[in-house]
């Protein structure tokens, strides 16, 4: 699943080598961590969401074969001032 959504993030973005993805998992769930190029995160969330809730049903899909918890979060760099 990581890297299926890996795939689909780089080739959505226009700075396809700076989108990483890790993983975080706990007894009950894992979670995604985006994270991307700063200008990328527009792209990674779309029009009212919809990219990232497309990405976000996707996963889940794909989490249900194997009777998992999945979720996406999304980290955003905050530039130093």
């Amino acid at each position: 699943m990581k890297d299926t959504l890996l795939y689909i993030l780089q080739h959505i973005v226009d700075h396809p080598d700076e989108v990483t993805v890790t993983e975080e998992t706990t007894d009950e769930r894992t979670l995604f961590h985006v994270h991307a190029h700063q200008e990328d995160i527009g792209q990674i969330i779309g029009k009212n969401g919809r990219i990232i809730k497309a990405l976000r049903d996707l996963i889940k899909l794909m989490a249900t074969k194997h009777a998992l918890y999945v979720d996406i979060a999304i980290d955003e760099d905050v530039p130093a001032k």
